[in-house]
């Protein structure tokens, strides 16, 4: 609660910036520690969703340009605290699709930018989130079999300088699904297969269900876990239990 802010946002440390990362590394953090309370993230949905501009991304604060780390950490703080509905899905998902280039095959953070290996994660990881959304409104039309963006382009060529989020973002080309439905999708031999890693927290879902397991025996601060939060890790929709420093360019 130190670095909690009257309007619902975060600041990094005490005393430092307010921006949309450190609303995603609370969220994240009380999730998987089950520390969850109403009190905790008041308001804190509101001002994720104000991030949200013209473009269909997210910005670091309300009123910027949109920008890939800062669109997935305000998309994956939101999946956490089950509000990700309340954003306009469909104009993020033509945001993010148009951040991969077609030479090139890699992400782009923001428009009329250079490719950039970190958004292979930043940017890629938002169409699992996005796909488990619009599959919980419904939508009839989304594969199942493969994710929202081109897999196999994305696995031609790495960035070894961000080698996390490079390798991060293989891993959500290279699978499909959780474990009730599951594809793959490896590029060249066998050896390049990669773990999966949880579109949310970017870790393995065995680590992410080990966490809730351990904390989820500790009582909840003020005895109230706030609806919908956290995650399901176990959710039977395709991006739940995906087998599957932001960085400015």
């Amino acid at each position: 609660m130190s670095v909690k802010q009257p309007d619902g946002s975060f600041v990094m440390h005490v005393g430092g910036e307010v921006d949309v990362r450190s609303a995603y590394c609370a969220a994240s953090v009380a999730s998987l520690t089950n520390i969850i309370t109403p009190k905790l993230f008041e308001d804190t949905t509101n001002w994720i969703l104000s991030c949200q501009n013209w473009e269909g991304g997210l910005s670091g604060v309300p009123g910027l340009e949109a920008h890939g780390g800062y669109t997935f950490c305000g998309t994956a703080a939101l999946v956490i605290l089950g509000k990700e509905h309340m954003l306009d899905l469909k104009a993020l998902l033509r945001w993010v699709v148009s951040r991969q280039m077609r030479f090139e095959g890699g992400f782009q953070g923001r428009c009329n930018k250079l490719v950039d290996g970190c958004y292979s994660f930043w940017q890629a990881g938002l169409l699992p989130l996005l796909h488990r959304a619009l599959f919980k409104q419904g939508e009839s039309e989304l594969s199942r079999q493969r994710w929202m963006f081109e897999q196999q382009a994305l696995q031609e060529s790495r960035d070894f300088y961000h080698t996390c989020y490079c390798l991060s973002g293989l891993s959500i080309a290279q699978h499909f699904g959780n474990m009730d439905l599951h594809h793959e999708m490896i590029l060249g031999k066998e050896e390049n297969r990669l773990a999966p890693t949880h579109p949310v927290y970017n870790i393995c879902p065995e680590k992410v269900a080990q966490a809730l397991q351990h904390f989820h025996r500790l009582p909840v601060p003020d005895g109230n876990r706030q609806p919908g939060a956290p995650a399901d890790a176990g959710a039977s929709d395709p991006a739940a239990n995906s087998g599957s420093g932001d960085h400015q360019s």
